[in-house]
């Protein structure tokens, strides 16, 4: 492995992290790359088999570290981006019917509907599930596939310990990969018609919005923070509470997306759409602030990174939800719901209680449906009561 520690170097370096780490960290590959002289196994050779083989060998002489399978994974993990370990989903011979099918699906989702990252991993996770149940071991046959066994499946999965958002996923992911089914001429007959719904009743929840003294606390609780992370997490508390930001609208910022001159933020929503906000003076404070004196040096574009290496963008949607758990513990907010929706949800009864109508709130939160927007009247308590129907009778 001798001809990739010094790429491999300089990836540590840009990934931002510090001269021990990265000793730690070379010093493992040598001691891998001497294992693999010994056991006569070539770097385009390496398998996790192998990986974990010279763990147990090294645990042998020196006491196991917790972190040196990650770090270990890592390494491979990038020989693999370089092109230098064949991929698993290369080995056309070692990969299942089901994943080759998944595969395709997945490329079809991306390519034909443009769906977001996170989406084409849950309705894979679903769709992957699903073939496995039906096909096993074998080679799946999707003509074979009967209206009878996608009803059945769904009366086993979808009841069993699962919220109606929940079991409406996995619908909602067979009737797309139906679709796709059909687009490719695997199956003859409409599948994604058969596919039943789940009971569910419109308009049946309230929102859970936290409390506008609640909001507040946070806000000035976060206002204190000075560590880069604390910058960081100030920055998103006030994007999610100003301007109702969702939290994957969060994740995928980029620094072109703040034009500084005219006080703009590009929102990048749901559908592909983009949508450019006002940036509040808050708000654009707490961003340069953060970009300023919080924000590490690495060459991703996106605003938001993690406090620690390697350096790079948030992942995904639940890392928002987590800055927003441990802001709400640290500001010793007793809540029920500790997510980061909620804080949207603030916002929208804020604006409905100073008297917005729910057009410019549908507007403010970029609602395609005023069916999204329409259910926040329930929290307005006053104007439900001056148009409420007197009880008939006497009451009970």
């Amino acid at each position: 492995m001798a001809p990739y520690l010094e790429p491999y170097a300089e990836y540590l370096a840009d990934c931002g992290y510090s001269q021990v780490s990265y000793w730690k960290k070379t010093f493992l590959i040598s001691e891998f790359s001497r294992w693999l002289g010994e056991e006569r196994v070539t770097v385009g050779e390496i398998t996790p088999k192998h990986e974990a083989a010279f763990l147990r060998a090294r645990a042998r002489h020196r006491i196991p570290i917790r972190g040196d399978p990650l770090s270990l994974s890592a390494v491979t993990h990038w020989l693999r981006d370089q092109g230098v370990i064949e991929s698993p989903a290369d080995a056309s011979d070692e990969t299942s019917g089901v994943e080759l099918i998944v595969q395709e699906y997945m490329g079809w989702m991306r390519e034909e509907r443009g769906l977001a990252p996170s989406t084409i991993e849950n309705y894979a996770g679903y769709i992957r599930r699903f073939l496995t149940s039906l096909c096993g071991a074998d080679e799946p046959h999707l003509a074979g596939i009967s209206a009878s066994q996608v009803t059945d499946y769904i009366r086993r999965n979808a009841p069993r310990d699962q919220t109606f958002s929940q079991a409406k996923n996995i619908v909602t992911s067979l009737r797309s990969f139906f679709r796709f089914a059909r687009f490719r001429d695997y199956i003859q007959t409409d599948l994604a018609a058969v596919v039943p719904s789940v009971a569910g009743w419109s308009m049946a929840s309230i929102p859970r919005a936290m409390p506008a003294d609640d909001v507040r606390r946070l806000l000035a609780e976060s206002r204190t923070w000075r560590t880069p992370a604390g910058r960081r997490d100030h920055a998103i508390l006030l994007l999610l509470a100003r301007l109702g930001l969702r939290a994957r609208e969060i994740v995928r910022l980029e620094l072109e997306d703040i034009d500084w001159s005219r006080g703009w933020l590009t929102v990048h929503g749901k559908g592909r759409q983009e949508r450019p906000l006002p940036l509040p003076h808050d708000v654009g404070e707490a961003l340069a602030s953060y970009l300023k004196d919080g924000r590490p040096e690495c060459s991703s574009r996106r605003v938001f990174l993690r406090s620690r290496a390697p350096f790079a963008g948030l992942g995904s949607h639940s890392d928002i939800c987590m800055i927003v758990h441990r802001a709400i513990d640290h500001a010793g907010i007793e809540a029920k719901v500790t997510g980061s929706h909620q804080l949207r949800h603030a916002l929208a009864v804020d604006m409905l209680r100073q008297g917005l109508s729910l057009t410019e709130i549908g507007q403010m939160l970029r609602h395609r449906s005023p069916d999204a927007t329409r259910r926040y009247a329930k929290v307005d308590l006053d104007g439900l009561r001056a148009v409420a129907l007197p009880w008939p009778g006497e009451l009970p």
